[in-house]
C-alpha cells in the first residue's frame, strides 16, 4: 500500500467524525445525498481546476479527473460552472459594522470598554445613535435602522429613551439569512484554519480547545454559562484590537477572523445522534 493511500484511508475516520453533524443537518433541512453528491461533484471539479493547477501549465479535463475520480465527460460538463461565491448580505454588513463601532470606538464606549446607552439625538459632537449611524453609513437613515433594531430586539429603548445594545445583537435568529451566513463563513474558516495546520504538519494557526468528559449535567450547564460570558470578553478584546488597527489597513487584501465555539451535549466524544443541550455559535 503507497503512503498515499495509506495517508488517504487514515484521514477518512476524522472526515466522517466531522462530517456526522452536518449530515444530521442536512438531513433535517430535507436535503438528500443525491443533492449532496451533485453538489460536491461540481465542488470537486471546481477546487481541482482553480486550486491545483500546475505551475506554467494549463489545466486539463484529463488532470482534473485523474485528481478527482470523476469521469471526463462529466469534468467537461462541469467546468467553469462557477465557483461558489459568499455573498454577505447588505443587511448584515451594514448591521456589523454599524455594532463593531458602537463597541470599539472610543467615542461610543465607556472607560471600560463597554457600549454606551446612546440618546437617539445630541446637539454637536455628542455621542448619539443617530451620530453612530451615519458614521458608518449615509445610505440608510438612523430611524430605519432604529426601528430594524428594536424589531429584532438588537437594542431596548430605557427609561431616560436611550438606545441600548442588548445580547441578541450578538445572536442571529434562527435559520434566518444572516444566520445561515454565519454558518457558512464560520465553519469554513474553522476547517480552513485546521486543514491548514494538518497540511502544513505543524500549527500554522491557534486552533485549539478545552474539553473534558464524564462531568454531570449541572457542571456541564455552569462551565458552558461561565466560558460563554469568557468568550464574549475575548471577542470584545479582539474587535477593539481589529478596530485600531483597521485605519492602517484600508488598502489591504487580507482578512483575519477570531472564533469561538462552545458545546455542551449529553454522552460526550462517543457519542452519535445525541443533541446538544446548548450550542453556541459566534455572530456579528
Amino acid at each position: 500500500m503507497s503512503d498515499t493511500v495509506r495517508d488517504a484511508a487514515r484521514f477518512q475516520r476524522p472526515v466522517a467524525r466531522l462530517l456526522r453533524p452536518l449530515v444530521r443537518l442536512l438531513l433535517r433541512q430535507g436535503i438528500t445525498f443525491p443533492a449532496l453528491s451533485d453538489m460536491l461533484r461540481e465542488l470537486y471539479v471546481n477546487v481541482a481546476e482553480h486550486e491545483f493547477r500546475l505551475p506554467g501549465k494549463e489545466q486539463t479535463d484529463s488532470r482534473v479527473s485523474l485528481l478527482t475520480g470523476i469521469h471526463r465527460k462529466e469534468v467537461r460538463r462541469l467546468r467553469g460552472a462557477g465557483t461558489p461565491v459568499a455573498v454577505v448580505p447588505a443587511s448584515l454588513s451594514r448591521t456589523s459594522s454599524i455594532l463593531a463601532r458602537w463597541l470599539a470606538a472610543p467615542e461610543f464606549t465607556d472607560e471600560a470598554g463597554e457600549p454606551l446607552a446612546l440618546p437617539r439625538t445630541a446637539e454637536g459632537a455628542a455621542p448619539s445613535f443617530d451620530a453612530l449611524v451615519a458614521s458608518v453609513t449615509r445610505d440608510v437613515r438612523p430611524r430605519a435602522v432604529l426601528d430594524e433594531w428594536l424589531d429584532r430586539a438588537i437594542v431596548r429603548i430605557d427609561r431616560e429613551d436611550r438606545v441600548v445594545l442588548t445580547e441578541a445583537a450578538f445572536l442571529p435568529r434562527g435559520g434566518d439569512e444572516e444566520q445561515l451566513h454565519y454558518f457558512g463563513r464560520n465553519l469554513h474558516d474553522h476547517i480552513a484554519a485546521a486543514a491548514a495546520n494538518v497540511a502544513a504538519g505543524a500549527p500554522v494557526f491557534f486552533e485549539r480547545a478545552v474539553h473534558y468528559d464524564g462531568l454531570s449535567q449541572g457542571a456541564a450547564e455552569a462551565l458552558e454559562r461561565s466560558s460563554r460570558q469568557l468568550a464574549a470578553r475575548a471577542l470584545r478584546v479582539a474587535n477593539r484590537d481589529a478596530y485600531a488597527a483597521a485605519p492602517a489597513s484600508e488598502d489591504g487584501n487580507w482578512r483575519w477572523i477570531f472564533g469561538v465555539y462552545i458545546l455542551a451535549e449529553r454522552g460526550g466524544e462517543s457519542a452519535g445522534p445525541e443533541e446538544p443541550l446548548r450550542a453556541q455559535e459566534d455572530g456579528p
